[in-house]
């Protein structure tokens, strides 16, 4: 499969190293962004250094009129989609017990609203097409639950959910969902750890490491590919054997 892929959430981090690797695959890509237009604007530059294609688009994924809008754009500046996935995201660490509403609304609304929303808008074409590939960026912790990560973990489950029902819903429409649970992975999530802490969590894996954003990149790449033309509606974990 070929033709043009939107990453969201691609502005730094996992989002960021599967715009890269999809652009090394030989997609065009739609890099996605709410606020950090620069960054995202860095991933398109790095991009086309390397001769590929693409472009910003920016828009609140819990929106649908915003998303449907980027649709329209996008389609109309790189082409129809023909890969989606669904990586915007946030995480946040707080007691059960001192999680407010908004908290809790805002939460569900990045992680899952903002994938219904972007499933909407490019799922007819690639029905009508009888063709594409969707990944939802899940976490371990929609796995197994995360303790003072209650709605994180709730969230990621939810995508779970959605990839499996999904896949089975579009299907015979030749169009596969699928899912990625990645782990302990190297970003800016992990700012606020110490090194002792990141150690500490690398040694709770078997393969005795922390993850990289190319880590969980090369799944989505494989998940997307013609090589995984036989995979629908599963989660594959990226997580050095933490969660087995």
């Amino acid at each position: 499969m070929s033709g043009v892929a939107l990453v969201t959430g691609a502005s730094r981090g996992i989002g960021r190293a599967i715009a890269l690797q999809l652009a090394r695959d030989g997609y065009a890509v739609a890099v996605h962004c709410h606020r950090q237009v620069d960054a995202a604007q860095s991933v398109c530059d790095q991009i086309r250094a390397q001769g590929g294609i693409a472009a910003v688009f920016c828009c609140d994924v819990t929106d649908e009129g915003a998303v449907q809008r980027m649709a329209a754009d996008i389609t109309a500046q790189l082409g129809l989609v023909s890969v989606l996935v669904n990586n915007a995201g946030f995480a946040q660490q707080k007691l059960f017990t001192d999680l407010d509403g908004e908290e809790w609304r805002r939460m569900m609304a990045v992680h899952v609203d903002g994938a219904f929303y972007t499933c909407r808008a490019f799922l007819p074409d690639m029905i009508r097409r009888h063709e594409g590939a969707i990944v939802n960026v899940s976490s371990m912790w929609g796995q197994t639950g995360g303790s003072c990560e209650v709605h994180y973990s709730t969230a990621k489950a939810a995508l779970i959910g959605l990839t499996k029902a999904l896949a089975k819903e579009v299907g015979p429409a030749g169009v596969r969902v699928n899912c990625v649970a990645p782990g302990v992975i190297q970003t800016d999530m992990l700012s606020g750890f110490d090194e002792n802490t990141l150690q500490a969590l690398a040694e709770e894996a078997p393969l005795c490491r922390l993850g990289t954003p190319e880590d969980v990149a090369a799944a989505v790449s494989f998940l997307v590919s013609d090589r995984a033309g036989f995979i629908t509606g599963q989660v594959l974990a990226p997580n050095g054997g933490i969660v087995i």
